[in-house]
């Protein structure tokens, strides 16, 4: 009778039953692995380039393509002043994108949620939007008391029309069954545009965001050009002329580096305020 009761040990062993999350989770990093190098394609690809270049072809005589070691050791030996032009830099570019952002919102919304203002305002934005900022430059440069603030004029005028045109189309396209929904509640004024037309314009206003930080950047470097003491834009314009054209090379490469690194931030905001397209 105990015979037949007797089970063999490997009967009695059980196969873990997996996790219902652990495969989902292994999907989702597996994917996340792949997003990461479908995106590194290119610069994987561009460095081979460079080292290929640099290594086996004439071009990498030429002292204007200095190699990627060359190009490496200028960038580690620069790093503490790159540090102090990106704080200068920042000084420009933090002040000006803010008030673009909070001036463009507020006006966009209201603008775009009254016809009204809209054909008040929207003739004038079409003249005034597609002149370069870089216009600007020198009126601001003989006008406004010192070069920080002529810079932070033109980052403002450069980051102000994709922000407002965003916001106001964001406003615009706002449908008529939430303004109905809305009236009924007794939303009016200030309240209408914070608790409904703004959560609504978000996706239109963190697009303009991305193109006037994008522009801020820009316009940033091309007003360090003429008169800055410091800055990144100054950094690589310096070098360029005095024909260091490794450190040149490593401005430009650690510019690209901060605004890839600042539009990820905006990116990340972006991700998080829009939590429910997701």
């Amino acid at each position: 009778m105990s015979e037949s009761f007797a089970l063999d040990s490997r009967e009695l062993s059980v196969t873990p039953t997996p996790h219902p999350h652990q495969e989902p989770a292994a999907r989702l990093a597996l994917g996340r692995l792949l997003a990461i190098l479908e995106a590194s394609l290119i610069w994987i690809a561009l460095l081979g380039a460079w080292f290929a270049a640099a290594e086996y072809l004439p071009l990498g005589d030429n002292p204007l393509i200095p190699s990627p070691g060359v190009t490496a050791r200028a960038l580690w030996e620069s790093l503490p002043e790159l540090w102090v032009g990106t704080l200068s830099s920042f000084s420009i570019l933090v002040p000006g994108f803010l008030l673009a952002s909070v001036l463009g919102i507020a006006f966009g919304l209201s603008i775009g949620s009254s016809p009204r203002l809209q054909r008040a305002f929207f003739p004038f934005a079409r003249v005034a939007a597609p002149v370069p900022p870089t216009v600007y430059i020198p009126y601001a440069i003989a006008l406004l008391p010192s070069f920080k603030l002529s810079a932070i004029f033109v980052v403002f005028i450069g980051a102000f029309w994709p922000i407002f045109q965003n916001a106001a189309a964001g406003a615009h396209a706002l449908e008529q069954r939430y303004r109905d929904n809305a009236s009924i509640l007794g939303l009016t004024g200030f309240e209408f545009q914070r608790r409904v037309v703004f959560p609504a314009a978000l996706p239109h206003i963190f697009s303009g965001m991305a193109v006037g930080l994008g522009f801020s950047f820009i316009l940033l470097t091309v007003a360090e050009l003429f008169g800055a003491n410091a800055g990144l834009g100054r950094f690589v314009q310096y070098y360029a002329d005095f024909a260091d054209y490794p450190k040149m090379v490593a401005g430009i490469l650690y510019t690209g580096l901060v605004t890839f690194l600042a539009m990820t931030g905006l990116e990340a905001i972006k991700r998080r305020a829009l939590f429910w397209q997701r």
